[in-house]
C-alpha cells in the first residue's frame, strides 16, 4: 500500500473535482493550508489545513489554492512560498514549482507574491466567494478565514461570502480506493502498537502502557497519531476522554485503550479492553461480551441507506434488554446512566471526520464503538472498529486486531514478556 505522499496527482484531481463539481458558475473558491505559528517549526504537517491537503496533496503552510468556475470553465491555481534560504537551513526547503505540481496535478503555479492582484482581477467580475470558513460561537476569536472574509467585504461589498466548508462536507464523505488503502495501513500500524502493549501488559503506570504503543508505530512508520492516547485504568475509564494517563493500572483492573495512529494525515480510530493481569474476571467479562455483541450487531445493521442514528438507535435497544437481563437496570431510560455516547462518526483526514450527514453510502469509512461504563464497579469498557461501507454491507477494516476475550488472554499468556 502506498502512503498519500506518493499517490498518482489524479486522486487530488479527483477531489478537486467534487468541490468544483458542487460550485456554483461564476465563483471562486479560495483555501488556504494555516499559517504557520511560532510552535509548528517541528510540527508541520499536523496543523495543515486537512481540506487544504484534500485537494492539493501537499503539506506546507501559507500555500493557497484556487478554483475558479466561470461561464462552466473550472481553473485551477496554486500559490506557493519562494525558496527561503535561512528557512531552508533551519526546517528545510519548501517544494519546488515542479514538485507541487507534480504532487497536485495543478499545472498553474505561482508565488504567493501575485495572490491579492490576481484574486482581485477575478472578484472584479464575478460576485460569489467560496470560503472554508468554520462556525464560530459568539465569543469565539475570528480566524484567518474569517478575517479575510471581513477585508473582502470592505474592499469589495458586492461580493457574496459562501460556506465552502459544506461543500467539503459532502466531498468528504466518500473516500476513493486510494485512500480507504492508506487508512488500513494506518490500522494495520495501529495493530502494532497494540499488540506490542498486550505484550508487555502488566501492573505500571498507565502512561508506561501508553509507551509501548508510541514505541510500535513510529517502528512500524506512522507518520503521526490521530489523536492523543486514551489509556485509562479502572475508574479511570468511566471517562469517556480521560486523557492524563498518569495513575496506576493495578492488578484486577481493566484498561480502555482508546488510540490510532495516522499515515500522512489519514487517521485509524481504535479501542480495546484489557485485563491488567491477563485474565478478565467473571462479571468484566460478562460486561465485555454484552458490549462486542453489541458491535457485532451494529456491523450487521450498517449498510447503504442507513444513519448513524439508526445505528445508535439499534444499540440502545440492544442495551435495554440486555442490561435488563443481568439485573443492572430496570427501566429502559436507564441504559443513559452506563451508555452515553454515540456509536458511530465519519473516519478520514480527521478522527471525526467531515461528513455531509446523510444515510451512510458505499465508500464511507466510519466507527463502530459501543461501551458501558459502571462507576460504582469501576468497570468501564469500549471496543471500536473502524468499518467500510459497501454495496451491500460493511467490511471490517480493523478486523485483524484482536478483541474476543478468549483471544486477547491468550495472546497475553504466551506474548507476555
Amino acid at each position: 500500500m502506498k502512503g498519500i505522499l506518493d499517490m498518482d496527482a489524479y486522486v487530488f484531481k479527483n477531489n478537486r473535482k467534487k468541490i468544483t463539481d458542487q460550485m456554483v458558475d461564476n465563483s471562486v473558491f479560495v483555501i488556504t493550508s494555516r499559517k504557520e505559528g511560532n510552535d509548528d517549526i517541528f510540527k508541520q504537517s499536523y496543523n495543515i489545513n486537512r481540506n487544504y491537503f484534500f485537494v492539493s496533496g501537499v503539506m506546507e503552510f501559507e500555500n493557497v489554492v484556487v478554483l475558479s468556475k466561470i461561464n462552466g470553465k473550472i481553473s485551477e491555481k496554486i500559490y506557493i512560498n519562494p525558496y527561503d534560504e535561512y528557512k531552508a537551513k533551519w526546517v528545510g526547503a519548501p517544494l519546488s514549482k515542479e514538485e507541487v505540481i507534480k504532487r497536485s496535478g495543478i499545472e498553474d503555479v505561482s508565488y504567493l507574491s501575485k495572490l491579492n492582484v490576481e484574486l482581485d482581477r477575478i472578484l472584479d467580475t464575478i460576485s460569489i466567494l467560496y470560503l472554508d470558513l468554520v462556525t464560530l460561537g459568539a465569543t469565539d476569536e475570528l480566524d484567518s478565514e474569517h478575517l479575510f472574509a471581513n477585508k473582502i467585504k470592505e474592499r469589495k461589498p458586492w461580493v457574496m461570502i459562501y460556506n465552502g466548508r459544506l461543500l467539503f462536507q459532502h466531498a468528504r464523505t466518500i473516500k476513493q480506493p486510494e485512500e480507504i488503502d492508506v487508512m488500513r495501513k494506518a490500522i494495520s500500524i495501529t495493530n502494532k502498537g497494540l499488540e506490542n502493549i498486550l505484550s508487555h501488559i502488566g501492573e505500571m503506570y498507565e502512561y508506561q502502557l501508553e509507551s509501548y504503543f508510541d514505541q510500535a508505530i513510529k517502528y512500524f512508520g506512522a507518520t503521526g497519531y490521530a489523536f492523543p492516547t486514551i489509556a485509562a485504568s479502572g475508574l479511570n475509564a468511566t471517562c469517556l476522554h480521560y486523557m492524563e494517563n498518569k495513575d496506576l493500572a493495578k492488578n484486577g483492573d481493566l484498561i480502555l485503550f482508546d488510540l490510532g495512529s495516522s499515515v500522512d494525515m489519514y487517521c485509524s480510530d481504535i479501542s480495546r479492553t484489557f485485563p491488567v493481569n491477563g485474565k478478565y474476571t467473571p462479571r468484566q467479562k460478562q460486561i465485555y461480551n454484552i458490549v462486542l455483541n453489541g458491535q457485532k450487531l451494529v456491523f450487521n445493521t450498517a449498510k447503504p441507506g442507513v444513519t448513524t442514528r439508526d445505528l445508535q438507535e439499534t444499540l440502545v435497544k440492544y442495551f435495554q434488554v440486555e442490561l435488563k437481563k443481568i439485573g443492572l437496570i430496570k427501566e429502559d431510560s436507564e441504559v443513559s446512566k452506563y451508555y452515553y455516547h454515540g456509536v458511530s462518526h465519519h473516519i478520514g483526514l480527521d478522527c471525526h471526520d467531515l461528513c455531509d450527514y446523510t444515510p451512510l453510502k458505499p465508500g464511507s469509512i466510519i466507527s463502530n464503538e459501543p461501551g458501558l461504563y459502571i462507576k460504582e464497579e469501576g468497570i468501564g469498557i469500549r471496543i471500536e472498529d473502524d468499518i467500510l461501507i459497501t454495496e451491500d454491507g460493511a467490511e471490517w477494516l480493523s478486523k485483524e486486531i484482536i478483541k474476543e476475550p478468549d483471544e486477547i488472554e491468550e495472546f497475553i499468556r504466551s506474548h507476555r514478556k
